[in-house]
C-alpha cells in the first residue's frame, strides 16, 4: 500500500519520526482554540456534516464505539446519545484535555491510529473526522482500524476531500488566504493552519482513498460527498459480519 503521507509537513518533505512530532506539537498550539477555529473556517458547516455523520453511524445501545482522533469529543458526544459506549481516542491529551466537559459520559484514552490499545475484533464500531489525514502512516492506521473492528463492524471516516471543479478556485482561495489569518488572529498559529491546509492538498482524493481503504481489508466501500466534496464521508464495513 502506498502511503502518501509519511514523509511530508505540510510542503516539507520530512522522515515519519519528524512528521510525527511535528504534528503533535501542531495540536498542542491550536487545543485551545480548535471548535471555535473550526466554526470560523466553516462558517458553522462543519457542526451539520458532524451530525450527519454521526446519524451514519448509527451507534446503538450495548456497542462499543471509538472516535479515532476525536480531540474534544463532539462527535463523540454525539454517538453517545444513543446509549453507546464512545471512547475517544487521540494522541494529543491537550485536546482531550480541552474538550473534557463536567459529567461527561466519554472515556477518553490516548492512542494513535496506527497503534490502538485494544484487542482484536473488540470493537462494533469506529469513526474518524478530520484526523486520518493527520496519522503518519496512513496505510497502517487503516489496517489498525480493521484489525480492532469485529466482523461486520462499521468504519465511517469524514474528512476534507476533493471539491467538485465549479468551486475548487473559490475554495482554493478561500482556504490559502482567509484561513491562514484566522489562524494567526484567532489561535495565534498561522504556521499550524498552513499545515492543516497542505495536507488536505496532499489527502487522497474520493475514489483514492476509497481504493487505500479496501486494500486495508474492508468490503463495501463507499463515500457520500458534503458541500459539492469540499468533504465527505467514506463507509466501509470489516468482512465476516
Amino acid at each position: 500500500m502506498t502511503d502518501p503521507l509519511s514523509d511530508s509537513f505540510g510542503t516539507t518533505t520530512v522522515s515519519p519520526q519528524e512528521r510525527r512530532a511535528l504534528i503533535r506539537r501542531v495540536f498542542v498550539e491550536i487545543a485551545p482554540r480548535y471548535d471555535l477555529m473550526n466554526d470560523l473556517m466553516s462558517f458553522g458547516i462543519h457542526r451539520l456534516w458532524k451530525r450527519r455523520f454521526a446519524a451514519l453511524a448509527a451507534a446503538k445501545p450495548g456497542e462499543t464505539v471509538i472516535d479515532l482522533a476525536g480531540g474534544t469529543g463532539d462527535v463523540a458526544r454525539l454517538m453517545a446519545q444513543t446509549g453507546a459506549t464512545v471512547l475517544v481516542v487521540d494522541p494529543s491529551t491537550a485536546m482531550m484535555r480541552a474538550g473534557r466537559k463536567p459529567g461527561d459520559r466519554l472515556l477518553f484514552v490516548a492512542g494513535e491510529g496506527e497503534h490502538l490499545p485494544f484487542a482484536d475484533g473488540s470493537i462494533d464500531c469506529l469513526t474518524v473526522s478530520f484526523g486520518i489525514r493527520n496519522v503518519t502512516h496512513l496505510g497502517r492506521a487503516l489496517t489498525e482500524i480493521c484489525r480492532v473492528l469485529k466482523p461486520g463492524g462499521r468504519f465511517l471516516c469524514l474528512e476534507f476531500s476533493r471539491a467538485h471543479p465549479v468551486i475548487r478556485p473559490f475554495y482554493q482561495a478561500w482556504s490559502s488566504t482567509v484561513i491562514p489569518v484566522l489562524g494567526a488572529g484567532v489561535a495565534g498559529s498561522p504556521s499550524a493552519y498552513r499545515y492543516l491546509i497542505e495536507s488536505i492538498r496532499r489527502f487522497p482524493d474520493q475514489q483514492a482513498f476509497a481504493g487505500l481503504i479496501g486494500e486495508a481489508g474492508f468490503e463495501g466501500v463507499r463515500w457520500i460527498d458534503l458541500s459539492f466534496g469540499i468533504a465527505a464521508i467514506h463507509i466501509a464495513t470489516k468482512p465476516g459480519g
